[in-house]
């Protein structure tokens, strides 16, 4: 079967990673300009018969699915309803009626026509923007600011809108203001942002309205699949060919901002310790000293082109945390961008000891950061070339020689990567036998399996999952749980089952000499052995931490047309032990419920539902700093609680003189309390499987 690498979303990663390139300052682009061109009309009836014919989800371009396109694309250029008027959308509906034979035509006249009136709507609200930044704010009124979403009502006059956008306006200068602003930078600083707004909406050129319009397309059908005009697809050649430079993060914007939704094994924003999944990046700067230019309201595109750069170079970043939602702990994180080398990815291992309540037991920890596989020394011919299976093996090996009862496999924040090492890793405690289903458009189903006999580690088994466990994650341990080889412990996984490929639209036109672009199209999907599927619904652990219990809107359960949860008949395998697992369940929770770790991590996850389920706050600053005050305390006397009882100071990250060997210390520490309790459950079943008078839990037969 062909090989397959699968991580998301692809392309925000290899954006991210890629070294600078150089990049002409852009232009205001004529309105005249702003038409579609003979060759999107090409690629528009391609995309569309492509989409039709090998998409996963079968789906007729009917007038009910092209109204949710036309949806969709408001909501791409308007997320907040902030700038289109009721009568705009009356038109633009108007219009769109016979927008399903249009699109089938490859008229795209309808779209261009919806962005030439949005820009001229972003210049109206960008004027009032300024012209309220003229004038004097009071913060001592009782008043709240209500975050605007895809469900407000469009404003149905002017009127309304300018108060929207008041209160708007009123919530950023207030927000500065707590960020410990002075009046002057504050006002300094929204100008740029607002006339930025203008300025780029302004550079948009055809290519990036037909990109923005078919991507609204293909979102409708499924959220992995998206259309690359040909600029974009050449920025992505250059990135692919290009050694992986840079500060290692997955971005993705979420109405005017930008978050972080991973960061990369070995690159310098994981290495920080300071940057996480679900952070806002507020601010950008180059160099140790150069000013920091504000990016709220920044298309991701140009986000994405401030942050790289060449190796060595020094970026800055005005980070707020997810984890406190507020303006006050904005912090700024220096990072010099590099190389990510396959060893920082690489897998690492150490031993968890004197146990409470296993003492005299040992527990290896084997961490998993990525599926990697060195396919170009592969392909070189190199014997001993890099792969996480002969690395893990080999850490099992030295594990075992140092007298390990057990063994934990740590795939937390693990977003995936080759298929082939997800099968054959599996392969290493089964024997032979069916790892994973995949099932394409057309409904054949192939099966990937170990076919290599033998086991590398027969003893007590775990897998210890988080939220951001995605992909070969999940199939490796989904397969550990399906086979009743070890127990999977954590939160419920990502839930990404779906396998993409980059298809050439030129193809389809033999004989075509301008570029059409390239597709990015949802294929096939995984199944579980046991027939059910990993989409959707991730891998529910054995044990669940109580962090779990705070998720709320994440991973695959979070995104829009999200293909469902199905399932397909079983794959033939053979279940190599049972799994019983409540009373470990029943002492974990006892043991979880007193652990000042856990206490902290449960209020972060909170916290953290907390701020996302916020719809308004107050506009009265006395209010909000109190606010403000309150949740960082929260935040911060937990973490210092459990520090001290572990005989540690707490380090203030944010201080401008840091210890950063006893960060990193009371870093690994607060990474390890989840791990170490995995390890304690691992002990609790090895007792009970050595006492014969529990579960078969961890054990093979």
């Amino acid at each position: 079967m062909k090989q397959r690498l699968f991580r998301f979303p692809l392309l925000l990663v290899a954006l991210l990673i890629a070294a600078t390139t150089t990049l002409a300052a852009p232009s205001s682009v004529p309105l005249s300009e702003l038409f579609p061109s003979p060759t999107q009309t090409k690629a528009a009836i391609v995309i569309n018969k492509v989409l039709e014919r090998y998409h996963y989800r079968k789906v007729a371009l009917d007038r009910d699915f092209a109204a949710s396109v036309l949806d969709r694309y408001l909501k791409a250029l308007d997320p907040n309803r902030t700038f289109f008027l009721a009568r705009d959308v009356e038109r633009f509906q108007n219009g769109a009626r016979q927008l399903d034979e249009s699109l089938r035509r490859g008229e795209l006249d309808i779209s261009f026509d919806i962005f030439r009136v949005y820009r001229a709507r972003v210049d109206e609200r960008v004027a009032y923007a300024l012209k309220q930044l003229d004038g004097r704010f009071e913060f001592d009124t009782a008043e709240t600011f209500t975050f605007e979403s895809d469900e407000t009502p469009w404003a149905r006059s002017t009127a309304e809108l300018d108060e929207r956008w008041r209160k708007r306006i009123k919530h950023d200068y207030l927000s500065l203001r707590l960020a410990d602003k002075s009046d002057e930078e504050v006002r300094d600083r929204l100008r740029k942002r607002y006339e930025g707004l203008a300025r780029r909406i302004h550079q948009f050129k055809r290519d990036d309205v037909f990109q923005a319009f078919m991507n609204a397309y293909t979102e409708t059908l499924e959220p992995h699949t998206s259309y690359m005009s040909p600029s974009t697809s050449e920025n992505f050649d250059i990135s692919m060919k290009l050694s992986l430079e840079g500060i290692g993060a997955v971005l993705r914007s979420d109405n005017e901002y930008t978050v972080v939704q991973s960061t990369v094994p070995g690159g310098p924003a994981r290495e920080s310790g300071q940057i996480h999944a679900g952070d806002h990046i507020l601010g950008v700067a180059q160099g140790l000293d150069g000013s920091m230019e504000d990016v709220v309201g920044w298309r991701l595109e140009d986000v994405v082109d401030k942050i790289r750069g060449p190796k060595g170079s020094v970026v800055r970043l005005q980070i707020q945390p997810k984890a406190t939602g507020s303006s006050k702990p904005v912090r700024e994180v220096a990072l010099v961008r590099n190389e990510i080398k396959l060893e920082d990815q690489a897998a690492k291992s150490y031993v968890v000891e004197d146990l409470d309540n296993a003492p005299g037991l040992k527990v290896g920890v084997i961490e998993i950061p990525a599926f990697y596989r060195d396919f170009e020394a592969e392909g070189s011919g190199t014997a001993d070339f890099r792969s996480t299976t002969r690395d893990v093996r080999r850490l099992i090996n030295d594990l075992v020689m140092r007298g390990i009862d057990g063994l934990l496999i740590d795939l937390r924040s693990n977003g995936g990567g080759s298929l082939a090492e997800a099968t054959s890793l599996t392969g290493l405690f089964i024997d032979v036998g069916p790892v994973v289903q995949v099932k394409d458009a057309f409904g054949k189903v192939e099966i990937e399996a170990d076919r290599d006999p033998g086991v590398a580690y027969t003893g007590p088994l775990a897998v210890l999952v988080d939220r951001e466990s995605a992909s070969a994650s999940e199939i490796f341990a989904a397969a550990i749980q399906d086979y009743g080889r070890g127990l999977i412990i954590g939160e419920p996984t990502f839930g990404k089952g779906t396998v993409q490929t980059l298809i050439d639209l030129n193809r389809y036109v033999p004989g075509e000499k301008s570029d059409l672009g390239r597709l990015r199209l949802t294929m096939a999907e995984f199944f579980r052995i046991s027939g059910g599927s990993t989409q959707l619904r991730g891998v529910e652990p054995d044990i669940r931490f109580p962090s779990a219990d705070y998720i709320s809107e994440h991973g695959e359960r979070s995104l829009d047309n999200a293909l469902p949860w199905t399932q397909i008949d079983p794959a033939g395998f053979k279940k190599v032990g049972e799994m019983h697992f409540e009373t470990l369940a029943r002492r974990s929770a006892e043991r979880v419920s007193k652990d000042e770790g856990f206490k902290m991590l449960t209020e972060r996850s909170r916290l953290v539902r907390e701020v996302e389920e916020q719809k308004q706050v107050s506009l009265r600053e006395s209010e909000r700093r109190a606010e403000d005050e309150q949740r960082n305390q929260r935040f911060k006397a937990d973490q210092e609680q459990f520090l001290r009882a572990r005989g540690l100071t707490p380090i203030d990250e944010d201080a401008d003189q840091v210890d950063e060997e006893a960060l990193e210390k009371q870093r690994e520490v607060i990474a390890r309390i989840e791990a170490e309790e995995a390890a304690r459950i691992l002990a609790d079943g090895i007792l009970m499987q050595r006492g014969n008078n529990g579960p078969r839990a961890v054990m093979r037969d």
